[in-house]
């Protein structure tokens, strides 16, 4: 019974790490949309239900793991934080898509505030991989340098905020394509905050003690 729990639990590894890919997938292919390859919008699109579908499996595989075994607590943490963390991963995808919408609408144009935004995927893209990185490999300290790293992803939003300010100020016909640029890097921000969630369950996962709680006490 016990190797026949272990080999769902490698299922369950394995799978995570599928999510967790198809997310670099949606984050990267958005990124270049930004730069000017809009034919990979229904790309992200397509990922994107890629993603839904992971989840509801990954959810099944779990509950079967609840319902038909008894997990130790240890078990138990790893289960119930992939169920958290599958969550987070899905609304990388939506965020992911939200960003091919919005460039799809875009007039074509320079966008000059490409930099920073790219810096930002690029951040994201990293913080996505190595939060399920520690999962895997149960790495308490690639977990805590993901939480640490979202202070950088933070400071690139505000980067791309203060050039997009700089942008409406030479000239406001630029108002609405700042606010859609603005859009674009508060999901890539709100991605890194997904991806410190993960994180976060996955310290839970180790140590029995979650983020918040911690902050909290």
């Amino acid at each position: 019974m016990r190797n026949r729990f272990e080999e769902q639990l490698e299922l369950l590894n394995v799978e995570l790490i599928r999510m967790g890919a198809l997310c670099e997938d949606a984050i990267s292919y958005a990124a270049k949309t930004l730069m000017g390859k809009r034919d990979l919008v229904e790309q992200v699109y397509a990922v994107d239900r890629e993603i839904d579908q992971k989840e509801k499996d990954i959810e099944s595989l779990c509950l079967r793991l609840l319902l038909q075994q008894q997990p130790v607590a240890r078990d138990l943490r790893k289960v119930s934080s992939a169920l958290k963390m599958i969550s987070d991963m899905e609304r990388i995808g939506d965020q992911a898509s939200d960003i091919a919408e919005i460039i799809s609408m875009l007039q074509d144009r320079q966008i000059e505030s490409t930099l920073h935004i790219r810096d930002m995927a690029e951040a994201t893209i990293l913080m996505v991989t190595r939060s399920i990185d520690s999962y895997v490999k149960k790495d308490l300290e690639i977990a805590r340098e993901v939480i640490r790293y979202d202070d950088v992803v933070d400071d690139l939003f505000a980067k791309v905020k203060n050039e997009l300010i700089g942008l409406i100020t030479k000239d406001p016909i630029n108002g609405e394509f700042c606010i859609d640029m603005l859009m674009i890097a508060k999901y890539f921000e709100r991605i890194g905050d997904h991806a410190t969630n993960i994180a976060e369950w996955v310290e839970f996962a180790i140590t029995g003690v979650h983020e918040e709680e911690q902050k909290g006490g």
